[in-house]
């Protein structure tokens, strides 16, 4: 699983958490009610409308959001075993439970009696660890199946990272995808007799991450002998937004974020950059599915008309479709309405000594292939709409930096630069919005990276109303 579609599945559990405590209460105070308790279940009902109880509850239920984050339940649990999950949600209810109990005190509140708390604790103990199980259990079957995977590179060939590897090839409910071993070289004492393979020495590993699919990279060099090569290769993963595991130390990172995770061989360090995580990420991600589904309709009768005139217009297919580099440069096939000639991708090539734009970019504000049809659609956005598609399937987001074609990408000299890749691409942007061509590549980039440093869903809905002028008046379009 994508790191964006994990923090998803957590925010919607971190969601699911908050509506469950919710019913625990309520199926808590139905009981104690229905068991001759002084207060009724209607006296309960008519007191939570009162603006003080409201507070109140609500503040209990950051209480047992905080507990279970504190407790680790929303930490990435493939590594861990079901006994480890069961006791920590037994202590975060239990917490959260003693909180009750001394509200209950201070506040003088007669509902939370030694009955309430009994049922309560029972089925938030119990309900909560039952849903864990089917999700695990959920998870697990989907990873068994070669789907929810995770692509990771292990650097370093101790006996300790065979034994990790070994451990992760015999579980594959973990859902990980070994991409094989790096370290200085052959030779390595033990490593040649185990049956795995090199895929890059310490030299060539820079090389592999441009290129090669990875989503995590486990290092199991010794710290201390090759602490300089660590620090180089988390910096390396820091820069492109790839996250890294290790067993110990922290490093001096300038945006990265750690946080330790457990598995029997010892304890991790994960480290991951960009503020796209929490709550506010499933809102995104709901918006983008709502939001392009609506539209797709809404502008359906506009969108055949488009279509109907780029076929009487200029010969060829109605649709541009290319393969662009997307979220951790895994390949995604972009739609556009064609705005040039057929065979417009073969030109480019003698076009080159053209190209108005620095960096591995490629634009011409005049561009000979484009069709008529097919500059007023630049210039107003139009060809864009069928990017709404890619967004319905996920590959996309409404908002985000946009995906760069494959030359584009083989023309990257700056590893900072990768970063862009470790959110998912978007329709629109700080770029979109801030001069599109007539930004140099250098400031597209820096403006990319602002963007994931400082988003917010406050940062997408400023930059989709300013898209909308922006489109109609054609600023920077080319």
């Amino acid at each position: 699983m994508a790191p964006i579609r994990r923090k998803i599945l957590l925010d919607a559990l971190k969601l699911f958490d908050l509506g469950s405590v919710v019913f625990f209460f309520l199926l808590a105070t139905l009981v104690s009610s229905y068991e001759g308790q002084s207060v009724s279940f209607e006296q309960v009902l008519a007191l939570r409308i009162k603006v003080s109880n409201l507070i109140i509850f609500l503040g209990f239920l950051a209480v047992w959001h905080g507990l279970f984050t504190f407790f680790e339940l929303y930490h990435s649990r493939r590594l861990t075993t079901i006994q480890e999950d069961m006791l920590q949600i037994i202590k975060a209810v239990t917490f959260g439970t003693f909180v009750l109990l001394l509200a209950s005190v201070f506040f003088n509140i007669r509902l939370i009696n030694g009955l309430f708390l009994g049922v309560f604790w029972s089925a938030a103990a119990l309900g909560t660890m039952a849903a864990r199980l089917m999700l695990k259990y959920g998870l697990e079957k989907v990873r068994k199946r070669g789907r929810n995977q995770r692509n990771i590179l292990i650097v370093g060939t101790s006996p300790r990272a065979l034994r990790f590897v070994d451990k992760v090839l015999n579980t594959p409910e973990f859902g990980y995808q070994v991409l094989g071993f790096v370290d200085e070289g052959p030779g390595m004492k033990g490593f040649e007799k185990s049956g795995h393979h090199l895929v890059a020495d310490l030299n060539s590993l820079p090389a592999l991450l441009r290129q090669a699919v990875i989503d995590e990279v486990v290092i199991c060099l010794p710290i201390k002998s090759y602490y300089q090569q660590i620090s180089q290769i988390v910096s390396d993963c820091e820069k492109q937004g790839i996250l890294v595991r290790f067993l110990s130390d922290i490093f001096n990172l300038k945006l990265g974020r750690f946080r330790p995770e457990e598995f029997d061989e010892g304890a991790f360090i994960t480290v991951s950059t960009g503020r796209m995580e929490g709550a506010p990420l499933l809102v995104k991600y709901v918006l983008d599915f709502i939001g392009s589904l609506l539209l797709l309709v809404i502008l359906s009768p506009l969108s055949l008309v488009v279509a109907l005139l780029i076929k009487l217009t200029s010969p060829g297919p109605v649709f541009f479709v290319q393969d662009r580099v997307g979220l951790h440069k895994r390949i995604l096939r972009l739609y556009k309405f064609r705005t040039m000639v057929a065979d417009a991708e073969a030109k480019i090539a003698a076009l080159e000594a053209l190209n108005e734009v620095d960096g591995p970019a490629f634009k011409i504000k005049n561009d000979p292939r484009i069709t008529g049809l097919g500059k007023f659609l630049r210039k107003t956005s139009l060809d864009e709409l069928p990017q709404l598609i890619n967004v319905l399937k996920g590959e996309m987001s409404l908002v985000g930096p946009r995906p760069l074609p494959i030359r584009d990408y083989n023309g990257f000299d700056r590893d900072w630069h990768r970063r862009r890749f470790s959110v998912k691409p978007g329709m629109t942007c700080l770029w979109q919005v801030n001069g599109r061509s007539n930004v140099s590549f250098s400031e597209w980039m820096k403006l990319d990276l602002k963007y994931i440093d400082d988003w917010s869903l406050w940062l997408d809905f400023k930059i989709i109303i300013k898209t909308i002028p922006v489109a109609l008046m054609g600023s920077g379009a080319s």
